[in-house]
């Protein structure tokens, strides 16, 4: 073999690198990793020593373990080359305490995360900014506080900065100048980082070449920048601007955003926008989500589907233009829009009918079209070719639905939102029984006037949700399973029978005006409830209470009025440490009342029409200081009222009437009528049980309401309480 024709030196020097690399070659084979600095293990156990480490996401850290070599421990990565601590991975480990300073002596670092911790609202520390070779900084929803710190312009190569925060405790900068000299940084995410007397945040993001994803979400920006918007230095390589969650105060959406030549997402959701969309958005040929939901935008749906069809329709997955009630029309053709999966058109003015051609968009994955004023029959030809569909709404608006009886849908849904869309011919809609793996259930209000099918209470076991109120459905519940605790609407119906003792392990369950019977004994669960929200009123359930509810620790509302309960009060209802709203009004409870004095939360107290009889307690005053309603109306409840009652200052209705009270009314109860004087705006109460469910927070309201006879004439109030609220014998 005979080597090519190169001069003598660069023979040389090619056998000289060759033997580096063989020498290099071989120590990495006897060892594969040369192993962190002194220094560096050092700063690493100090950063540790500062920590608070419940979890023991550290446990691995430190000279005594059986690795010594702080490559080896978790969360910390070393270059293979060098051994020099490179990454440092400690993201949502529950970590807490302080940062020490000695982390500087990473001057290798080049990512550093320590996002999803909790760090006592304290400042970010300054030195961050000396760890000069990072690349990646994620400090994200760690809590911290205060101010940013402008050392962070020190950090030149950085690529990647989150410092996104909870809105509830966000931090903040005064101005954004540091940003200038992060030329090389790809990615800014600065949401709920409170931006309120920034000025010039426009240019200091203008002076960054390279940013592809630009994320402000809820800054508080300054509402008159928008309308300043202009071709900036990053427009050409900006994919992702997200500035959702501002309060830019009626502004129009910027034409300019038509000219970043490479945007594939812009989300400008709830941000105070008018006016309509602009022209430039033609040519907009890259653009693949765009979210304008929850503003003040107008004008005709086609005008829309007009400008993104130019250049979009081949690109565009997912379109957002819901809840901007002035935006009208008719729903247009949109087959053009070849790669549409998720198109949100709800809570808008649109009317007309939905075209069966949406049934050829074999991609949608979403439908959502409620609260419009759109009419017409649906049928299965809107539905044909999708397969891919999970998220179906067709709420509120003036829909018949007519399926043939036999038919299987091609998809399996996970939202089922139906709310006052009649079903044909009334009868129940058997097509659901198809559906296995849905979380969210609502056919409300949709005239339903047939039996439940036995097989419709083997729920999804993947259910959060279910409202079937408001029908006419018969039947009895069956006995369902249930691998969450999901919240139950069955009321206004006419259900009958027991109550599956499985159903006190729910969350919410609605169960009233129906015509359930039997016994209570469901109440008494074998472990704590989860049960925060249980209403039976208006049934036909006769027993006595069994007296178990110190299961009930979370439960806040419960109302068993306009039932056939007999028997004395259980004691251990006095142990509902949670409650806000208790109705056992129009029962036949006897006997003394228990003591509540231990549920302090109470708002509404409803006892009336019962036979209960004993003096009125002191400790309803003394103990119960949040009261807003207290109703004792129609029971055997003697001798004088107690003054204790003068302490309930937030009482807005008190009825005593119908009793066997004598004696003197105490004078101080005159102070309390002013708090009910008439148009108050504070009478409301509303109640909202918040939850997580189908993957975002949903809430669940419920406006308390009270009857209050006047001479002899009873009348219900709710919402706006415009009555005077004291009742006396």
């Amino acid at each position: 073999m005979t080597l090519p024709n190169i001069d003598h030196e660069k023979q040389i020097y090619c056998f000289k690198v060759f033997y580096a690399f063989l020498v290099v070659l071989l120590l990495r084979m006897n060892n594969p990793c040369i192993g962190c600095s002194e220094r560096e293990m050092q700063a690493l156990l100090a950063l540790k020593q500062g920590l608070l480490d419940d979890d023991k996401s550290l446990l691995s850290w430190g000279r005594e373990v059986q690795n010594k070599d702080c490559c080896q421990w978790d969360g910390v990565y070393c270059s293979n080359h060098t051994g020099d601590v490179v990454k440092l991975d400690l993201g949502d480990q529950s970590l807490e305490g302080d940062i020490s300073p000695k982390l500087i002596h990473l001057q290798h670092l080049e990512y550093l995360n320590l996002s999803f911790n909790y760090f006592s609202l304290s400042k970010i520390p300054d030195f961050i900014g000396s760890l000069s070779n990072l690349r990646y900084l994620d400090l994200s929803y760690a809590s911290f506080g205060d101010e940013i710190p402008n050392q962070l312009e020190n950090l030149t190569h950085l690529e990647y900065l989150d410092l996104r925060s909870y809105s509830d405790y966000p931090i903040y900068a005064k101005n954004l100048n540091w940003l200038s000299n992060l030329s090389c940084l790809k990615h800014l995410d600065l949401s709920s980082t409170n931006l309120t007397g920034v000025v010039g945040w426009l240019e200091a993001v203008n002076m960054l070449p390279k940013l592809r994803n630009l994320i402000l979400q809820g800054c508080n920006l300054p509402p008159p920048i928008i309308s300043a918007v202009y071709v900036m230095n990053s427009s050409k390589s900006l994919v992702r601007v997200d500035l959702s969650w501002n309060y830019f105060n009626g502004s129009s959406i910027p034409a300019s955003f038509g000219n970043m030549s490479s945007l594939a997402h812009l989300i400008l959701h709830r941000s105070q926008l008018e006016g309509g969309i602009p022209n430039s958005f033609a040519k907009l040929c890259r653009l693949r989500e765009l979210d304008l939901g929850s503003n003040s935008l107008s004008g005709q749906l086609s005008d829309f589907v007009e400008t993104l069809s130019k250049c979009a329709q081949k690109t565009l997955e997912s379109l957002d233009i819901s809840y901007n009630p002035n935006i009208s029309g008719s729903l247009p053709d949109l087959t053009n829009f070849l790669s549409l999966k998720h198109l949100s058109l709800g809570g808008n003015n649109l009317s007309g009918r939905i075209p069966e051609s949406i049934g050829q968009m074999s991609k949608l994955e979403t439908i959502g079209f409620g609260g419009n004023s759109l009419d017409g029959v649906i049928s299965e030809t809107h539905f044909s070719k999708l397969s891919k569909l999970s998220y179906l709404d067709l709420s509120s608006n003036s829909l018949l639905l007519n399926f043939s009886f036999d038919w299987i849908p091609p998809f399996q849904l996970r939202d089922i939102n139906l709310k006052s869309c009649k079903m044909w011919l009334s009868s129940f809609p058997k097509w659901l029984q198809t559906q296995k793996n849905y979380t969210w259930l609502d056919i409300s209000d949709a005239g339903i006037s047939d039996t439940i099918p036995s097989l419709f209470w083997d729920l999804s076991p993947k259910l959060t949700f279910m409202d079937i109120s408001h029908n006419q459905m018969r039947g009895t519940v069956g006995n369902v399973r249930l691998e969450f605790a999901p919240h139950l609407n069955l009321s206004w119906n006419q259900l009958e029978g027991p109550i599956p003792s499985i159903l006190s392990e729910v969350s919410a369950l609605d169960l009233s005006h129906n015509n359930i019977s039997g016994a209570a004994s469901f109440l008494c669960p074998t472990k704590d409830s989860s049960l925060s929200f249980l209403d039976l009123s208006g049934n036909h359930v006769s027993e006595e209470l069994p007296d178990c509810w110190t299961y009930f620790k979370n439960l806040v509302f419960l109302d068993l009025s306009n039932n056939y309960f007999f028997g004395k009060i259980p004691t251990t209802m006095g142990y509902l440490f949670s409650i806000q709203t208790l109705r056992l009004s129009n029962n036949r409870f006897v006997g003394e009342l228990p003591q509540f004095d231990n549920c302090g939360k109470l708002t509404l107290f409803d006892l009336g029409e019962n036979n209960l009889s004993c003096s009125i307690p002191k400790w309803l005053g003394a103990s119960l200081s949040n009261l807003v309603i207290l109703i004792l109306r129609g029971n055997q409840f003697y001798r004088s009222i107690p003054p204790q009652l003068c302490h309930l200052t937030r009482i807005q209705i008190l009825d005593l009437s119908m009793n066997n009270i004598s004696g003197t009314i105490p004078k101080c109860l005159n102070n309390l009528i002013v708090l009910a004087q008439k148009g108050n705006s504070d009478l409301a109460i509303q109640h909202a049980y918040y939850t997580y469910l189908g993957g975002g927070l949903r809430s669940w309201l419920y406006d308390d309401e009270a009857s209050l006879t006047w001479k002899g004439v009873r009348s219900n109030t709710s919402k706006d309480w415009n009555v005077a609220g004291v009742r006396f014998p």
